[in-house]
């Protein structure tokens, strides 16, 4: 006879998160749209990840970012790249790296970070609302 198909996997639920920290005074996420323009590894972070640097446009300038982002992105593939970022957090010492702003991304079905970023090309600087 024909045979019963398997029943589908049980949805996983979404890894926590450690809570952003906002920078005091900020009521609100401002993200905005940045360029990538440089790229280096970042060997001594306990997580595999990269050492961004981000054009986020006139009003937030050139900021630097912490992004593990290495499972499913190349260094030479992110320089001119299109991401978004949080510029109103509180910047984050990692070890001797400050991370100015956060990187936006979504984990896939395996925890590896996929970049947020427009389909349609958009001024650096815009910001999400």
């Amino acid at each position: 006879g024909p045979k019963t198909p398997p029943a589908p996997p049980e949805p996983r639920p979404a890894p926590a998160l450690e809570p952003a920290r906002c920078a005091p005074g900020a009521v609100s996420c401002a993200a905005h749209t940045g360029r990538v323009i440089a790229v280096e590894p970042f060997p001594e972070a306990r997580k595999l990840a990269f050492k961004l640097t981000i054009d986020l446009g006139p009003g937030v300038g050139v900021k630097h970012s912490s992004a593990q982002i290495t499972d499913h992105y190349a260094p030479e593939a992110l320089v001119g790249r299109t991401i978004a970022a949080v510029v109103n957090f509180a910047p984050r010492q990692i070890g001797k790296f400050m991370s100015e702003v956060l990187t936006l991304g979504f984990p896939d079905a395996t925890d590896a970070v996929i970049l947020f970023s427009p389909h349609y090309d958009v001024p650096v600087g815009a910001r999400l609302f």
